[in-house]
């Protein structure tokens, strides 16, 4: 995967990313880093992303099949990444820890990993093990590096 470098958006991402890396003490790889990105870009104009409940998004991917499961999928994992980065709060107000979007985000990007060949799959299966960390570097952009408990 390629550093996204094209456009403001993608610039102005990819310049908090670095920065939330740096301070968050979580050096992101190449890959991750732009995957980082890439969810950030996704879902910038998600107004649903706090609406919805992840579990029955996770549940209804289940039903899915093929490459219609890995996207869901793919989709459940970014939006717990975000909420357990950018929104932890939710997950006080639901009544649930962080923990819970990290694990069902991390879970569901080891689902992709598993559904998936190749280069696609590694890739997930990298991020389900670094997904503690992506969330620390979205801490860290929010300015809250102590959020996060670094990955043991």
């Amino acid at each position: 995967m390629h550093t996204l470098t094209q456009g403001a958006a993608a610039e102005l991402y990819q310049a908090l990313v670095r920065d939330g890396a740096r301070r968050g003490g979580c050096p992101l790889d190449e890959a991750s880093e732009s995957y980082l990105v890439f969810v950030l870009l996704r879902h910038q104009r998600d107004g649903m992303l706090l609406a919805r409940t992840q579990a029955l998004e996770w549940l209804h991917a289940q039903e899915c099949f093929g490459r219609a499961r890995a996207d869901a999928l793919r989709d459940v994992g970014d939006r717990c990444l975000l909420i357990a980065g950018l929104y932890p709060a939710l997950a006080e107000r639901r009544r649930v820890s962080l923990d819970y979007f990290v694990d069902l985000g991390r879970g569901a990007y080891r689902d992709v990993a598993a559904a998936s060949r190749d280069a696609y799959g590694e890739l997930f299966a990298q991020l389900a093990a670094g997904y503690r960390e992506l969330v620390r570097v979205l801490h860290a952009i929010r300015g809250d590096v102590d959020a996060v408990r670094p990955a043991h």
